[in-house]
C-alpha cells in the first residue's frame, strides 16, 4: 500500500469526505464522465451499487450500474457489469469515478468498513 508519513494514499468523496478507493487501486485517469475526467479503479469502498442498466458509451455497449456514496447518496460514477464487445471485456468489474467528485487524501483516518 502506498503511504505518506505512515498514512495510506486514498481518494474520498469531496462532499462528505467518505473514503472511496485506495491510490494503489487506481488503474487509469483516461476516462470521461458527465462532469469531465474520470478515474478507473480496481476496487471501490463505501458505495451503493444501483440496478443494472444497458447503455451505449463512447467505447461500446455495456451493462453498467451507477454507484453512489454510501454516506451522502450522491452519484459518483458507475461500475461495468458486462461489456458486449471483446476489446472491452477488461473493464468488467471495474469502477469509474468522476474526478470532480473526489479528492486525494493522506491526512485523515481511512474508513475501510464497506469494501466492494
Amino acid at each position: 500500500m502506498e503511504e505518506t508519513a505512515g498514512n495510506p494514499l486514498y481518494y474520498s468523496y469531496r462532499n462528505c469526505r467518505n473514503s472511496v478507493a485506495l491510490h494503489e487501486d487506481l488503474l487509469s485517469k483516461d476516462f470521461l464522465a458527465k462532469s469531465g475526467q474520470a478515474y478507473m479503479f480496481q476496487h471501490a469502498m463505501n458505495i451503493i451499487v444501483r440496478a443494472k442498466e444497458d447503455t451505449k458509451l463512447i467505447t461500446g455497449y455495456y451493462t453498467i450500474a451507477k454507484i453512489l456514496c454510501s454516506k451522502c447518496s450522491e452519484e459518483m460514477g458507475w461500475t461495468y457489469v458486462r461489456a458486449y464487445e471483446a476489446p472491452n471485456k477488461s473493464k468488467e468489474g471495474k469502477y469509474i469515478v468522476e474526478e470532480a467528485k473526489i479528492s486525494k487524501n493522506t491526512e485523515t483516518k481511512l474508513d475501510l468498513d464497506s469494501e466492494s
